[in-house]
């Protein structure tokens, strides 16, 4: 998608600091951290928010998942707490809309979140 800024950095066309990258996703630092921790995960595939995924996405969210979970414990964080965030549509927080998860930690989160 020409204007999605996600899909720009995916394309190597706007820097950020790569964390992790496979066939299926990439992730980066947030360049505006909420907490210590705070990296982006998204697909390599275009998808507005989690209400356009298809059944044959289900390997990609899996994926998703399990790389949040690894990046938890190689950064020493899993014991301790993460969270892990999807905003769909604006009203919820989304500003870019290409589905994305964020992974923070590092910081004690209260509930209800925002």
């Amino acid at each position: 998608m020409v204007n999605c800024i996600f899909c720009r950095i995916i394309e190597g066309k706007i820097p950020a600091k790569i964390v992790f990258e496979d066939d299926l996703i990439v992730v980066i630092e947030d360049n505006a951290p909420v907490a210590p921790l705070h990296m982006l995960i998204m697909p390599k595939k275009h998808i507005v928010n989690s209400l356009d995924l298809h059944d044959d996405d289900s390997e990609l969210i899996n994926r998703i998942f399990q790389v949040a979970t690894r990046l938890a414990r190689e950064n020493a964080v899993a014991e301790s707490g993460f969270r892990i965030v999807n905003n769909n549509n604006e009203g919820a927080g989304q500003s870019v809309f290409h589905l994305h998860f964020h992974l923070m930690a590092g910081r004690r989160f209260h509930w209800p979140p925002g």
